[in-house]
Parts: C-alpha cells; sequence; structure tokens
C-alpha cells in the first residue's frame, strides 16, 4: 500500500527579497560559493596532497584516505547539527548570520594553522578543526536560499549558487597549482578570502532579528530523534538523498585523487602534474560557469527539476569513459570539459531540487537541509576509503577510480525519477 505524501508546509515569506535586494544576495552567494569552493578545491585537490606527499612519498595515497575520511566523519556530523542549531539562533542578526560570519572567521584561523605543521596527525588536527568550523557556516549559508527565495526563483539562485561553486573549485584548484610550492601564501590566501567575503556577506544582506520568535522547547531525545526522517513517509527527501549519495560517491574519489591519477596514472612529473591540473581546472571552469547558468535559468523558465539532474549524470558519467579509452594528458582535458557540462548542471539544479523535498516547516529547514548536506559529506569519507582500497586490490591502477566513478553517478541519475512532488 503507497504511504500519503504529507501535505506541504505553508510557505513563510516574510524574508523573501525582490528587486535589488534579491541581485545583491544572488551574487553575494555566487561569491561566497566561489570562494568556499576555491577554498575546498584548492586544499582537497592540490595543497594537502602536496603537503602530505612530501611527509611520505611511499604511503602518500593511504595518508591522504585518513585525512580526508577522518575529516570527512567530523563534516559529516557538524553540518546537520549546526543547521538544528542555526535554526534554533535567536539574535539581533538573525538565525543564519552569526554562524556564518563566526565560524568563518574560526575555521580561517584553523586552516592557517595547517601551512605551519610537519606530521601527519597535526595536519589531519588542524584541518579537522578547520572543516567543522567550515561546515558550520555552510550548512547556515545553503539554507539562505530556502529562507529567502521564493520557490520560482530557486533554479536561478541555484543556478548562481553553482556557476559560484563549480568556478571557485575550478579556480581554487588554478590558483593552487600555482601557489603548491608555496604552502604558507597558499593556505593564508584561501583562508582570508573565505572569511572576509562571509563578513561581507552578513552586513550586506542584513538578516531579519530573530529575537522575537520562540523557539520550540528543547529536549535532548527529541532533538536527537528529529535526525531521523523516515523514507517511508517521506519518499521524495529519501530518494533525493540517494541520487545525491550516489554521485558524490563516483564524482569525489576521482576529484581527491586527481593529483596522483595525473603523475601514476598519466605518468607526469610532479611539476608537470601540478601545471596540468590547472590547464585541467581552466577547461572546466568555461564549462561549468556556462552549464551551470543556463541550467539555473531554463529550469526555473520551464517549471522543472528532474530531467536536468537525470541528464547532467548521464553526462558525468560519460566523462568518466574517456580517460579509460585515451589515458592521455588529451584525453584529461576532454574529461574535464564533458564533466564539467555534467557538474555545472546538475549543481544548478540540485539545490533547487533538495529545497522542495524538504519535509518539515521552516522552521526545521537548517536541520534538513543539513542532513541533506551529509549526502554529500559521508561519500567524502568513504570514497578515498573506497579508492584507497580498490587501488590497493588492482595494484595501483588508477583506471579502476574511473570506473567505479562510472557505475556510482550512472545509478544516481535513476535515482531522481522516483521523486513525485517535483517536477
Amino acid at each position: 500500500m503507497d504511504v500519503p505524501l504529507p501535505s506541504a508546509p505553508a510557505e513563510d515569506t516574510s524574508q523573501h527579497v525582490a528587486g535589488r535586494r534579491r541581485w545583491v544576495l544572488l551574487w553575494s552567494l555566487l561569491i561566497n560559493f566561489f570562494v568556499l569552493l576555491a577554498l575546498y578545491n584548492g586544499v582537497i585537490s592540490v595543497l594537502l596532497p602536496n603537503q602530505v606527499a612530501a611527509l611520505d612519498p611511499a604511503a602518500k595515497a593511504a595518508n591522504l584516505a585518513i585525512v580526508m575520511s577522518i575529516t570527512s566523519i567530523f563534516s559529516t556530523l557538524t553540518t546537520p547539527i549546526a543547521g538544528a542549531l542555526s535554526d534554533r539562533t535567536r539574535s539581533r542578526w538573525g538565525r543564519r548570520s552569526p554562524w556564518i560570519a563566526l565560524a568563518s572567521l574560526i575555521g580561517s584561523m584553523c586552516l592557517f594553522g595547517v601551512s605551519l605543521v610537519t606530521s601527519l596527525w597535526s595536519i589531519t588536527v588542524l584541518w579537522v578543526m578547520a572543516a567543522i568550523a567550515y561546515n558550520a557556516m555552510q550548512g547556515p549559508l545553503s539554507t539562505v536560499v530556502a529562507d529567502r527565495f521564493a520557490p520560482a526563483n530557486r533554479g536561478t539562485a541555484s543556478g548562481f549558487i553553482g556557476a559560484g561553486m563549480t568556478a571557485g573549485g575550478t579556480v581554487g584548484i588554478i590558483v593552487a597549482g600555482q601557489l603548491a610550492s608555496q604552502l604558507v601564501l597558499g593556505y593564508l590566501v584561501f583562508a582570508l578570502a573565505v572569511a572576509a567575503c562571509c563578513v561581507a556577506f552578513v552586513f550586506l544582506n542584513r538578516e531579519v532579528p530573530s529575537e522575537h520568535l520562540k523557539p520550540a522547547p528543547f529536549s535532548l531525545p527529541g532533538f536527537l530523534r528529529s535526525f531521523w526522517i523516515n523514507p517511508r513517509q517521506y519518499p521524495d527527501f529519501g530518494w533525493a538523498f540517494l541520487g545525491r549519495f550516489t554521485i558524490y560517491m563516483g564524482y569525489q574519489g576521482v576529484v581527491t585523487y586527481q593529483l596522483y591519477i595525473l603523475r601514476d596514472y598519466i605518468q607526469l612529473s610532479v611539476d608537470q602534474a601540478n601545471v596540468v591540473i590547472g590547464n585541467i581546472s581552466a577547461i572546466t571552469f568555461v564549462m561549468l560557469l556556462f552549464s551551470g547558468l543556463v541550467s539555473g535559468f531554463l529550469s526555473d523558465r520551464v517549471g522543472r527539476r528532474k530531467p536536468f539532474v537525470f541528464f547532467s549524470s548521464v553526462i558525468m558519467a560519460a566523462a568518466c569513459v574517456v580517460p579509460l579509452v585515451i589515458p592521455t594528458v588529451e584525453g584529461m582535458y576532454l574529461y574535464a570539459g564533458i564533466v564539467g557540462l555534467g557538474y555545472g548542471a546538475f549543481t544548478a539544479v540540485d539545490m533547487a531540487l533538495m529545497t522542495q523535498v524538504l519535509p518539515r516547516d521552516t522552521g526545521s529547514t537548517g536541520k534538513d537541509l543539513g542532513i541533506l548536506t551529509t549526502a554529500i559529506n559521508i561519500p567524502q569519507a568513504i570514497s578515498p576509503v573506497m579508492s584507497a582500497w580498490l587501488l590497493g586490490l588492482s595494484g595501483g591502477d588508477y583506471s579502476v577510480l574511473f570506473i567505479a566513478a562510472i557505475l556510482f553517478v550512472f545509478a544516481s541519475s535513476f535515482f531522481v525519477l522516483p521523486i513525485r512532488s517535483v517536477r
């Protein structure tokens, strides 16, 4: 027997922006997600792998898997908890702004600290602290889309965020590649950029004060139970979570090891790999920016989300075939262009789709979106371990990472189809 779908909660329009405020918020979100993803990709794909490899070149893949897995476990726990706490925050700066500003400052101090240490465990501890703070900031920042945009405008907002994320991730790798030989400066540039942009965001986009809001009575058992959302009662939420989880399981396994793929699979030197990874990012940048903005606009225009998510996943899976057939620098460049086209479209529409499958009212938006964000963080914890395991089984053959990515990403395209509340 089918489980009846819950009725949609009434939409709170009190914070929805329009006119000039809407455009300021759109560009502020684009810039903030640009610098945040520049930091993530620059650190995870270039700075951290170079720093870890310098400690023990023979064990670099296993050591990087340790750092990333421990970090992602804490990140996974942080995002929904910070989202739930931001829902309950009461201040004259609103619910999300205090988290956006303060957490970014703490994260940036910890990130700079990573550049000053020289052991695997000290690097891990400081990077974990930075990741916890940045995830405590990112959850509330993402919730701004649901808080301040009407559903009909969320595709455009998601497109701006997607363009910022994908372009930032690309530029971050380029910048990090240029600064790979100056780790202290590299970490400092990213840390200062994120802190400055987050503080500016709070002042430019003043949030409605939340002091007058009465929070629901707090109960620790009830608070903990709220993190379980029954997929039988809310199937659309469950399908959206599963689709996002599987696409990132495939995508993250390749991205995390991209520098080592260039060194050991494409057979480039350390210096060549650092240059080529920047070129790959430049190619991806053009496709991501075009695909993200166009897809978000078209999604709002036609009022549909699922076809964009489905076909973008198929395109990403097809991109992973290229390095298997053409294991050269040129093949990696072609892969970068195709995956950029698919991933740009996916990120542009994915956020809008997620805001429309939330099972709770706006009082728990931060927590619910935080739970959906764990569908990204959990793969960040699992995929490096899975990739290291696959590399061990295959004797260091990096082609297995592309095969695994194809299987996961292609499967994800079908999980969006059963969603009934979103077209």
